[in-house]
C-alpha cells in the first residue's frame, strides 16, 4: 500500500506527520519504507537520521548534434516547447538546463543529427533507520528536472508492504510525479485561511487524479472552522488532528520524532492509520471514495 502525504503549500506539517507515521509502522511487523520526494529540500533524514547504504546519480537524456550530418534546418528548433535549442547561423546550440528530454528533437530532425546523452542532475541515496527503509534524492543546484530525480527516488525504494511517500508540496508536476500512482493520499492543511484555500487546491489535483483522500489538521485549534466545514461539506473525513501543543514545536526544533518523544500522541497516529486503511478498504470495494 502507498500512501502519499501531500499539501497545498509548505509549512503545514507534511514532514513531521509522514516521518511519525513511518517510524510508527515500521515498529510492526509490515515492511515499511518512506520515499522524500521533495528533491529540491529533502529533510526527513533531519528526523529519521539513517544509516545511508547507497548512492547513485539520477540522470536524463538530452541531445548533442552530430555536426556533419546536421544542416541546421532549424526544425529541432521549432518543435521544441521549452526553449532548449536555438539555431544561430544555421549552427545548433543547445540550452542543457532548459531541455525536459521528451525527444521531439532528434524525432523529428529529418538527417538523424541528434543523438542523445545522458547528463546527471541530481543523486538519490538509501539507507535505513533502524528496520525503516529510507530513500531520498536530491536535485543539483541550477536544475528544473525535479520530476525525474522524483521518478528515480520512487523506484529505487523497491517494494515494501507500506510505502510513505512525503511529496513535494504544492500542486505543481513535482507533486503530481511524487503521488500519481499512490494508492491513498493524505492531504495535511492548518485551520487558516491560507490552508484552507491551498487544501482546496490539492482536493481539485487529486480528484482529477482519482485517488481516495483524507485529511490531516496540524496544529489544531488555531484559527477558525473553515476546514473543518469545507471537509464535511465535500465529504472528506479527518483522520488525524496535532493540537496546537508548545512542546510538538520543542521536539521538532531538536530534529525528533514526536511518538519518541511524547508518546502520548502515539494513539492518534495509530488510529490516524487504522481509519486510512478502512477508507482504502471502502473505496477499493467500490463502496464509495471518500474525496
Amino acid at each position: 500500500m502507498k500512501v502519499a502525504v501531500a499539501s497545498g503549500k509548505g509549512g503545514t506539517g507534511k514532514t513531521t506527520i509522514a516521518t511519525n507515521l513511518a517510524l510508527l509502522l515500521s515498529e510492526g511487523e509490515a515492511s515499511v519504507g518512506i520515499v522524500d520526494c521533495d528533491v529540491e529540500e529533502p529533510n526527513d533524514h533531519i528526523f529519521l537520521k539513517p544509516e545511508i547504504e547507497k548512492s547513485g546519480p539520477v540522470t536524463v537524456a538530452i541531445p548533442e548534434v552530430i555536426e556533419e550530418k546536421c544542416t541546421g534546418c532549424g526544425i529541432c528548433r521549432d518543435v521544441c516547447e521549452f526553449g532548449a535549442i536555438a539555431v544561430v547561423k544555421e549552427k545548433v546550440l543547445i540550452f542543457p538546463e532548459l531541455c525536459h528530454s521528451c525527444g521531439a528533437c532528434s524525432l523529428f530532425c529529418p538527417e538523424a543529427a541528434l543523438r542523445e546523452t545522458p547528463r546527471e542532475i541530481g543523486i538519490v541515496e538509501e539507507g535505513s533507520a533502524g528496520k525503516l527503509r529510507v530513500t531520498h534524492g536530491l536535485l543539483n543546484i541550477g536544475e528544473l528536472m525535479s520530476p525525474a530525480v522524483i521518478s528515480g527516488v520512487k523506484e529505487a525504494a523497491g517494494r515494501t508492504d507500506i510505502l510513505i511517500i512525503d511529496s513535494p508540496p504544492g500542486t505543481s508536476c513535482p507533486v503530481i510525479e511524487a503521488v500519481k500512482d499512490a494508492d491513498f493520499i493524505l492531504l495535511v492543511t492548518e485551520p487558516t485561511p491560507f490552508g484552507l484555500n491551498d487544501l482546496q487546491l490539492a482536493v481539485g489535483m487529486v480528484r482529477e487524479l482519482d485517488i481516495p483522500c483524507a485529511v490531516a489538521i496540524n496544529r489544531s485549534g488555531i484559527g477558525n472552522d473553515e476546514v473543518r466545514n469545507y471537509c464535511n461539506r465535500e465529504g472528506i473525513e479527518i483522520v488525524l488532528e496535532i493540537p496546537d501543543d508548545r512542546r510538538i514545536a520543542e521536539v521538532y526544533s531538536r530534529g525528533e520524532i514526536i511518538v519518541h518523544a511524547l508518546p502520548e500522541y502515539r494513539d492518534a497516529f495509530t488510529d490516524g492509520w487504522t481509519r486510512i486503511t478502512e477508507l482504502f478498504d471502502q473505496a477499493h470495494r467500490g463502496e464509495g471514495r471518500k474525496g
